[in-house]
């Protein structure tokens, strides 16, 4: 099929109108939206695993909010920035630019006035124009600013919505982790409403760097902590994304996407992508989706994984042993003397060299609470890529 109409989208935040389950979380966000436009400041962290789909989560409520609460929404995209006076740069330089075509558009011109530069490449756009000292200023003057900001959108909009996603540059930084806390103190100190709501989006690791510098982070945050899809949320996704391409998918094949999509999102758009173009007809029968998965699998891991990784799995000393894990059930936790049972005695002999490799790469942890020779991995997406990596040593000693 052609690839240019693929109804997948990998690597990017999943088009509204494919949005699937999180009823609860969004039920809850919304909820945290709605006190904001009432003049309550609310915080949370939205957290997960990679993959898990928190950047398509909050892009969804923040639709929703806008359409339906009266929120103006901001999402911004902090990767690469680990400085106060950058993300406040980016913060309402993206206020400017995802409200620019909207009808409230000329009050935001009026309160950005001098600092509004005009851009006449391909089509005219804007961005602010702000000095060092301004955005120090800003910094300086954060919830100030977002106040008076709300305050001149009286009539158009209740209240902000502000998404910091991708905050792994400013995590580890003492001075973002003390602008949070002193931002809060600040709000809830003041008499006056701050029709905000902040979502902090990142992986739980990133939350726990942040309580390790400033302890009272703990406490500031509503925690939003998303699941995996469960397989009827990923039977639907399936369903409903091919059938909008007029694609029928047969229900074993339909339960192998299933399985080894792994309730991850972003697994379930490559692994769609790719069946989508290796397929051959506009019926999807369960031989002709495993080409699709092994590709997938080569994508995920190139993204993903680290190269060493990827060269060990593939290694034909450890083909074997990949081969002896695909007979059991995936799971993101499993013992040595479950495997070792499974092994012949050659496999046997390299066993501890692969679990001592895989854990030294950084793609299995030593499961303290499983005891003695109890192993994990550090996520489901390593568990579901060794899941792929074992389906498909056993289909190339099945074809052999």
């Amino acid at each position: 099929m052609n690839p240019e109409s693929s109804p997948f989208r990998p690597g990017q935040p999943v088009p509204v109108e494919f949005f699937v389950g999180r009823i609860d979380e969004i039920q809850r966000l919304r909820g945290m939206v709605r006190a904001s436009c009432q003049g309550r400041f609310t915080i949370g962290f939205v957290s997960g695993e990679r993959g898990i789909g928190k950047s398509s989560l909050v892009s969804f409520v923040r639709h929703l909010t806008e359409k339906e609460d009266g929120a103006a929404g901001c999402h911004v995209f902090l990767g690469g920035v680990d400085s106060l006076e950058a993300m406040a740069r980016k913060v309402f330089d993206r206020i400017l630019k995802e409200n620019s075509e909207k009808p409230w558009f000329g009050k935001l011109a009026d309160f950005f006035g001098k600092h509004i530069r005009q851009v006449g490449l391909f089509g005219i756009t804007v961005e602010l124009d702000l000095s060092k000292e301004d955005m120090q200023r800003i910094v300086r003057n954060f919830a100030s600013s977002l106040r008076d900001l709300v305050s001149k959108l009286s009539g158009d909009r209740k209240g902000i919505l502000l998404i910091l996603d991708d905050i792994n540059g400013l995590a580890s930084s003492p001075a973002f982790a003390n602008w949070i806390k002193s931002t809060v103190d600040e709000v809830s100190t003041s008499e006056r409403p701050f029709p905000v709501c902040m979502l902090v989006v990142g992986i739980e690791e990133r939350r726990q760097q942040l309580m390790q510098l400033q302890p009272s982070v703990a406490r500031i945050f509503d925690l939003i902590d998303i699941k995996p899809w469960s397989d009827e949320e990923a039977t639907q996704f399936y369903a409903q994304t091919f059938e909008s391409a007029s694609v029928r998918v047969e229900p074993h094949a339909l339960e192998n996407l299933v399985r080894f999509t792994g309730g991850l999102p972003v697994l379930a758009h490559e692994i769609g992508d790719s069946v989508w173009r290796t397929a051959s007809s506009a019926t999807l029968a369960p031989d002709g989706v495993w080409k699709g998965i092994f590709d997938a699998a080569e994508v995920v891991g190139r993204k993903f994984l680290e190269p060493q990784v990827l060269q060990a799995i593939r290694s034909q000393r450890y083909k074997s042993i990949l081969r002896k894990m695909a007979k059991r059930p995936l799971e993101m936790r499993f013992r040595r003397t479950e495997l070792i049972k499974l092994l012949s005695l050659e496999e046997q002999k390299v066993l501890d060299n692969f679990l001592q490799r895989m854990k030294k790469l950084g793609a299995l942890q030593v499961d303290k609470e499983g005891g003695p020779g109890a192993y994990r991995f550090p996520n489901y997406l390593h568990a579901l890529y060794f899941a792929i990596e074992s389906k498909r040593a056993e289909r190339e000693t099945a074809d052999e």
